[in-house]
């Protein structure tokens, strides 16, 4: 067999090269997934099953089931940029090398506690030498070909949603690790989630009652300011009366995430092609699909709150009464208006939403991570919060005609609109800013939500013993 392989993975752009001519067996300039695999097997190197067809698609950017020399040195590059933090965020004392206390100390940091003989285990599997201590090289030589880098570390700081609440149910539910999952820190992380979202949406709860007002009633004939708004519902309520619809809006948060958490294990089982790796469309999909299975689970509760949000004094005696109401007046169907734009709403709000955070997370990694995978709280509630904004943003026409949906009561003369009727009336009438309405107390409540929502989880999570 040929010399250990850390001769050509040395000088970065020489050794591309001459690594890319010796893997290209044909010479059609492409390395393709069977080069690949046979190339990494004659250099010993030990790569996972399925490993060179992952790095091809990974790395292959025109589609063309090969990669040219190009893509190759790109993946190459990006790999063991993320092969050097994940090196150096290991290596606790910076001596270079990583030994067995290290290895068992960060598994330890992620919640996995392992022996002594299995993290030896860990380290004769990457170490060369047989020193008992991993150096650069032989890390940089085990994982280079191995594309499953990223480790438990980049997963575990960039955690999306448990945190943030902005007052909106459609984001996708947050990835535990298997671990998390036996030891039980799921549920102790959904109920701080819940916690810090019932706070921060009664913390915001008059900008919200004020946005579905604006949603409702204004309109160019009619324009609704926000000081004129309050004013209006201090006068017909006091000041009690800008929480209204807030106990159902909290009442809510925990059937909600529950369903949407189990149904999100179910068809990420169902979707994923991988068993233990999820690929971000499977994620979307199975975000999407359990968003769309616990809002149906509880959609009546949301047309209850447009309806407890938007009462006069007096009309409701409570959320009951409201049901018992809406119910003879109106019969069952009343309860699932403003259904189809709301699932359809689902749709470019998830999508986006992980998209931006995505971009916004590989940004991050690749631009400032010197040290650590772990980018520090600003940025996490700021890319979190950016992601979320741009849903919303594109999925707001399709909430606002919800609403609007869910307020038209089918009794009082008010016209009963089809989605597709309203959006028409409403653009005719009001023009595009019309399926705007109220965009400004949205985006309003979204940074004191975050915040509050933030300090509460924290609060939430020391006192239920979660560790970082």
């Amino acid at each position: 067999p040929m010399g250990p392989p850390s001769m050509y993975l040395y000088d970065a752009s020489k050794t591309y090269e001459e690594l890319f001519a010796k893997l290209d067996t044909n010479k059609d300039g492409k390395v393709d997934v069977s080069e690949l695999k046979a190339g990494l097997a004659a250099m010993g190197i030990k790569s996972g099953k399925g490993a060179a067809q992952k790095i091809v698609s990974s790395g292959d950017k025109d589609q063309d089931d090969g990669l040219d020399f190009n893509e190759f040195s790109k993946y190459l590059k990006e790999h063991e940029k993320k092969l050097r933090l994940t090196f150096k965020s290991l290596d606790k004392n910076n001596d270079g090398r990583i030994d067995y206390a290290e290895v068992k100390q960060s598994l330890a940091d992620l919640g996995v506690n392992i022996s002594k003989e299995a993290a030896e285990k860990i380290l004769r599997s990457i170490d060369a030498d047989g020193t008992m201590t991993v150096d650069w090289n032989e890390w940089k030589e085990h994982f280079l070909f191995n594309p499953a880098t990223n480790l438990q570390e980049i997963i575990h700081y960039w955690k999306h949603s448990t945190v943030l609440d902005i007052g909106d149910s459609l984001t996708i539910p947050d990835e535990f690790t298997e671990e998390e999952k036996t030891t039980g820190v799921w549920w102790k992380q959904l109920t701080a989630g819940a916690m810090a979202g019932a706070v921060s949406r009664t913390g915001t709860a008059p900008l919200d009652r004020m946005k579905v007002f604006m949603q409702v009633h204004s309109s160019k004939s009619n324009k609704i300011s926000l000081v004129g708004g309050f004013k209006q519902m201090l006068k017909e309520g006091g000041p009690t009366s800008l929480w209204r619809g807030n106990g159902i809006n909290v009442l809510k948060i925990a059937p909600e995430t529950a369903i949407k958490f189990m149904a999100y294990e179910q068809y990420k089982k169902l979707l994923a092609s991988d068993a233990g790796k999820i690929e971000i469309h499977e994620r979307f999909m199975a975000g999407s699909l359990a968003g769309a299975t616990a809002q149906t689970a509880i959609y009546p509760m949301e047309v209850l709150k447009t309806r407890l949000t938007l009462r006069k004094t007096g009309q409701y005696s409570g959320m009951y009464d409201c049901a018992k109401k809406i119910l003879k007046r109106e019969g069952v169907k009343a309860f699932y208006k403003g259904y189809i734009p709301n699932m359809l709403g689902i749709i470019p709000y998830a999508g986006i939403d992980l998209t931006v955070y995505e971009s916004l997370k590989n940004f991050w990694l690749s631009h400032y991570a010197k040290d650590t995978a772990n980018p520090g709280i600003f940025v996490l509630l700021g890319c979190g919060t950016i992601s979320s904004t741009c849903g919303q943003l594109a999925s707001y026409p399709l909430a606002l005609v919800r609403t609007r949906m869910q307020a038209q009561a089918s009794v009082e003369g008010s016209e009963q609109l089809p989605m597709g009727r309203l959006v028409k009336k409403i653009l005719e009438k009001e023009g595009f800013f019309g399926l705007y309405r109220g965009i400004l107390p949205n985006f309003m409540k979204v940074i004191p939500a975050v915040s509050i929502s933030y300090v509460v989880y924290e609060y939430m999570r020391s006192g239920l013993g979660i560790q970082k």
